[in-house]
């Protein structure tokens, strides 16, 4: 049983949503995410952030979020993989690993497709060697990283087609 005295209230925006809650001080943001938030697009894979598949966006940066605390992400915005829906469409990132075959079991995309979208919106043109520093220490045991760095380069060209 958990002592009340220990829980903490943290108040969080996650995909556009406030949420006020009380955790307790051990707690994972990726458990508060898939746990207290229902939100189970974020996948545990390693739990020792090796793997990059819990990753999301916290204030802008891309972090694995089973190495963050709950209770550090009080105050803060957290994008997860469900923020990146837009009136029931798909991202350009989301259809770009779509169409270089970049997804085939799914269970890394969320956590590759994120910070794809941290890089893009700090780099709308990024480099080879870029995305592969970005996308460092996200594993992925199906799909092989050559249609990942392909759905990145698509994802960029299309944003931009979008924004002009």
């Amino acid at each position: 049983m958990i002592n009340p005295q220990s829980m903490h209230s943290i108040s969080i925006k996650v995909n556009g949503k406030h949420y006020h809650l009380t955790i307790p001080p051990y707690m994972s943001l990726l458990e508060v995410i898939r746990e207290e938030l229902h939100l189970t697009g974020t996948k545990e894979g390693c739990g020792s952030g090796e793997c990059g598949a819990c990753t999301v966006i916290l204030d802008g940066t891309p972090v694995r979020s089973c190495l963050v605390l709950g209770v550090e992400a009080d105050k803060k915005e957290i994008i997860t993989i469900e923020g990146l829906r837009d009136r029931g469409k798909l991202h350009p990132i989301q259809e770009a690993f779509i169409e270089a075959d970049a997804v085939q079991c799914g269970f890394c995309s969320p956590g590759f497709i994120l910070a794809v979208k941290a890089l893009l919106d700090r780099n709308p043109n990024p480099v080879m060697s870029e995305i592969k520093e970005a996308l460092g220490g996200h594993l992925c045991r199906c799909t092989g990283y050559e249609s990942i760095f392909k759905a990145v380069k698509l994802a960029a060209d299309k944003i931009s087609k979008r924004s002009k």
